[in-house]
């Protein structure tokens, strides 16, 4: 069985930070990749920002670049997601998500999620 608990979220005003924690646990520490997802009321999930656990290299949605950086402590078995200059627009269930296989969202989707957390941004 393989575990992902997200925390961090909150609600804070546009402009603000949070930082974002998912902590892996069972067959998710043997994840080669792990990711964010968003997911705001009546859209489809979309992918955030995902990394390999192998070299650190990372990916980000084009509406997030230069505002959210993931990173990761493998000696925690944690991933972070530092969300900065937060937008309205930003708020949503966010996922964490972890695989196996190959870096990619469509991967991503198909492997091990979390329960999501709460981020509310209010303008």
């Amino acid at each position: 069985q393989g575990q992902l608990v997200e925390s961090g979220g909150g609600s804070v005003q546009a402009g603000g930070s949070l930082r974002l924690s998912c902590a892996a646990s069972g067959d998710t520490l043997s994840s080669n990749c792990m990711g964010w997802f968003r997911q705001a009321p009546g859209k489809p999930r979309e992918g955030v920002a995902r990394i390999w656990a192998s070299g650190g290299s990372t990916y980000y949605a084009d509406s997030v670049k230069g505002r959210f950086t993931i990173s990761q402590d493998n000696a925690k078995k944690t991933v972070y997601l530092q969300m900065n200059n937060l937008k309205p627009e930003d708020s949503g269930k966010y996922y964490c998500a972890a695989t196996r296989s190959v870096c990619l969202w469509s991967t991503l989707k198909s492997g091990y999620w979390g329960q999501g957390t709460q981020v509310t941004v209010s303008s």
